[in-house]
């Protein structure tokens, strides 16, 4: 086995990387200040955007959660790799060949398990998608996409493949490629029984399923021949180390750009219908992997969206307009207030899913299905009504009742009041009586635990707990029990502010501030974790030595003294600096003296402390010398705010 990664690699492929094109590949971000950009955490709910990235300094850091690091790290924690995993991925996506300290040649260590399961399922893709158009057992897929409109550019551009009817088609060519049978197994491509591993997936046509990563990680599959032992029409991969249905959606991977730009996304129900939006030109189309949108789908969503108070998207759903429909619709209406977007359902009235749609009318009318569409709570409404007589009172009431539930998940008071209005203008009630139906029915849900409709939604993050550390280097292990934290300080407190902001501009842009930072004393910050920060930079070398960039602030994290503070160097990376532009030397000079003069009025105030329980009399040298030193120091400390009011002014 090879060695450990060289560091100079390391730091190279630090340097290659930009922090900012590997988190987009997970989360929207957009403009927040000179230099930062800032999105929805990933690693926790929230409703407002506090995950901010800084590109020039090569990190992140959440102001919710505490989680920071770079783009090492990030990859780490949202894939679930190893530190030798991660960096060996980013090497692969920034031309850098690795190199390994023990050893002459740059040897390859063995892949990680979830390494393996990708690279056996990219070969399982290539594998499907070549018997596709070569095997012909696969000309009844290839008529099942041709009777539905889709030709072999758009089997391309999907990857779609079929899988050989054989019993061990599949495995036999991944064990030539080197995957063992426990591999396949455990990545839910082959299967077991009685008589030995076969694959999992056979005689159907099969889509790949992809992370936003671009990772292939599953497949769904469709039932073609009618002596299929398995009668389910779609079969897809099991719950796997790497997939997890609750968590992917299909054609995410293909749809997530035009999702972050338009601010729209559209959950269709199967493969064929996102492949049909978007050749129709609704390329924002996911759908679900074999199971309901449920709140993890949501969560995925929610940051391509940056779905958040300041900033609306809209999200679509297409459900038929049977009883399926509207239970599906109710279900979705239940999980909205996950959403800070607007939520549509489009319907067709003919009951077309999007695929038929497109093959029956073209592809205008899929474009115009989408363009029709509804607020989700006022389908969800009307169907609901529907069951009702509304001509006579009776029937009014018990609508009323049957609907006020609908409700309970919605903790907005103003749009409460907006539901309430318009619920009695469908009604024909009054609509101070329908909002008392509709409070009495909130307040029944609250009693019994929110048991209702939309009981257990997302709720916000919790912003209390810090994160783990944010760069973990080769041989770094979790200790257990966790050892004691350097207690962080508010960002915002006023008094440590001049601290925090000259220890942004260390972080951030240390040629700037230069060697007279190395100049200042420990002593001249107050707060431990700032103390720390300084000796850090100490540690690292020395302020003046430092070129800056993502090298310096990995440099500085593994110089902390714990988790806690190599989050604060991280916090301190992305947080955005007061300056008015672009910070200079003048800059850093006057909160050098800031910081300084508030030191200096430290010693001052200590001083005059000693002077007023001293005897002048009795201790006259003694007194006098005190009293030169105070007078020195007043001296200096003006000397210091002229420095430093000069260089803010």
């Amino acid at each position: 086995m090879a060695g450990r990664i060289r560091d100079d690699d390391i730091a190279l492929v630090r340097e290659r990387t930009r922090i900012d094109e590997v988190v987009s590949q997970y989360v929207t971000l957009r403009p927040a200040g000179t230099g930062s950009l800032k999105g929805l955490c990933p690693f926790h709910d929230e409703k407002s955007p506090s995950f901010n990235v800084r590109p020039q300094v090569g990190a992140y850091h959440c102001f919710g959660c505490g989680e920071g690091g770079d783009a090492i790290s990030f990859l780490q924690k949202i894939e679930g790799l190893g530190f030798v995993e991660a960096v060996e991925r980013l090497a692969t996506l920034a031309g850098v060949q690795l190199r390994y300290v023990d050893g002459g040649q740059p040897e390859r260590r063995q892949p990680g398990t979830r390494a393996r399961l990708v690279e056996a399922h990219k070969a399982a893709e290539e594998f499907y998608k070549e018997q596709l158009h070569s095997s012909p057992d696969a000309a009844a897929g290839r008529t099942f996409l041709a009777e539905r409109g889709f030709d072999r550019a758009a089997a391309e551009h999907f990857r779609v493949g079929f899988a050989p009817r054989g019993g061990s088609a599949l495995l036999s060519h991944l064990r030539g490629r080197g995957f063992s049978d426990d591999e396949l197994a455990t990545g839910g491509l082959a299967a077991s029984s009685a008589r030995g591993r076969y694959d999992r997936f056979r005689g159907r046509l099969v889509w790949p399923i992809r992370e936003l990563s671009g990772d292939v990680v599953g497949f769904g599959a469709r039932r073609l021949f009618d002596d299929d032992r398995i009668d389910a029409k779609y079969l897809n991969t099991p719950e796997t180390p790497i997939y997890h249905k609750s968590q992917v959606l299909y054609g995410v991977d293909l749809a997530r750009r035009d999702i972050a730009r338009k601010s729209q996304a559209v959950v269709v129900e199967g493969y064929t219908d996102v492949m049909a939006c978007h050749l129709a030109g609704v390329p924002t189309a996911v759908a679900t992997c074999g199971t309901a949108f449920g709140e993890d789908h949501a969560r995925v969503l929610r940051r391509l969206l940056l779905d958040h108070e300041e900033f609306r998207g809209e999200v679509i759903y297409t459900f038929d307009g049977d009883e399926a429909g509207q239970r599906a619709a109710l279900k979705a209406f239940e999980g909205d207030q996950q959403f800070v977007s607007q939520t549509y359902v489009a319907v067709e009235p003919d009951g077309l899913d999007p695929c038929d749609l497109r093959l029956k009318h073209g592809d205008a009318a899929v474009r115009d299905l989408i363009a029709r569409r509804i607020p989700l709570y006022r389908f969800v409404l009307e169907r609901a009504l529907g069951r009702f007589d509304l001509d006579r009172a009776d029937g009014r009431v018990d609508a009323l009742r049957a609907t006020a539930p609908y409700f309970r998940s919605v903790r907005d008071r103003a749009k409460l009041n907006a539901y309430s209005r318009e619920l009695a203008g469908m009604l024909g009630m009054d609509v101070d009586e329908v909002r008392a139906e509709v409070a009495r029915a909130a307040g029944a849900a609250g009693r019994t635990g929110g048991t209702g409709p939309g009981a257990g939604g997302v709720r916000g993050g919790d912003r209390g707990g810090r994160g783990r550390g944010p760069l973990t280097e080769p041989g770094r292990t979790q200790a257990a029990p966790a050892a004691p934290q350097t207690p962080l300080p508010d960002p915002n407190e006023p008094r440590l502010s001049a601290e925090r902001e000259l220890l942004k501009l260390v972080v951030q842009s240390p040629t700037v501030v230069g060697p007279a930072f190395d100049a200042v004393e420990e002593s001249d910050f107050t707060h431990p974790a700032y103390v720390a920060v300084r000796r850090a930079s100490a540690g690292a070398g020395g302020v003046g030595t430092s070129a800056g960039g993502d090298a310096w602030v990995s440099t500085l994290a593994a110089h902390a003294p714990d988790d806690a503070v190599r989050g604060l160097v991280t916090a301190l990376a992305v947080e955005p600096l007061r300056a008015a532009g672009t910070p200079d030397q003048r800059y850093a000079g006057s909160l050098l003296a800031r910081v300084q003069e508030l030191a200096v009025a430290r010693r001052i105030a200590d001083v005059k402390s000693k002077l007023q329980r001293m005897n002048p009399v009795e201790q006259t040298e003694a007194y006098n010398k005190l009293f030169g030193e105070l007078v020195a120091l007043e001296q200096h400390r003006r000397g210091l705010r002229e420095r430093a009011v000069g260089g803010l002014g």
